[in-house]
C-alpha cells in the first residue's frame, strides 16, 4: 500500500534528520527535488525560499548540521496517502525556543519530489 510506503519514507526521514546523517537524507529524494521553506528565505534571500536539486540540498542541510549541532525534530503526527506526506513537529535547538513545524513531502515513485514547511 502507497500510503504505508509514505509514512516509511517519512520515518526514515526523521531518523536521518535526527543522526544528522546528510546521506540517508539525500537518498529519499530526487536528484531534481524542489524544497520551500521560510528559513530558506530569511537566511538566502535569493533563493526567496526554494531551492532545486541535490546539491543545493546537500548545501542547506550541511549548513543546517553545522551550524545547529543539538537540531532535532520531534514527530507529533504523520498523515500519509498514496502522494504525500503531512507531517508534524517539534524543532529543537539547544538555547532556542521551541517551533511548530508541519512540513508536506511530495511523493513519486518512492522518492521525495518535492517538500514544503510551514511553521507555526
Amino acid at each position: 500500500m502507497k500510503s504505508q510506503n509514505n509514512k516509511q519514507i517519512a520515518d526514515k526521514w526523521f531518523a536521518a534528520f535526527n543522526e544528522h546523517d546528510l546521506e540517508n537524507l539525500l537518498s529519499l529524494y530526487d536528484d531534481h527535488a524542489q524544497h520551500f521553506s521560510p528559513k530558506l528565505k530569511i537566511r538566502k534571500p535569493d533563493t526567496q525560499g526554494l531551492i532545486k536539486g541535490k546539491a543545493a540540498l546537500r548545501e542547506w542541510w550541511q549548513d543546517a548540521f553545522d551550524r545547529l549541532p543539538s537540531l532535532q525534530y520531534e514527530v507529533i503526527k504523520l498523515t500519509a496517502d498514496e502522494e504525500q506526506v503531512f507531517m508534524e513537529y517539534i524543532r529543537h535547538v539547544e538555547g532556542e525556543e521551541d517551533l511548530s513545524v508541519g512540513e508536506v513531502l511530495q511523493i513519486n515513485n518512492g522518492v521525495i519530489v518535492f517538500s514544503r514547511v510551514y511553521h507555526g
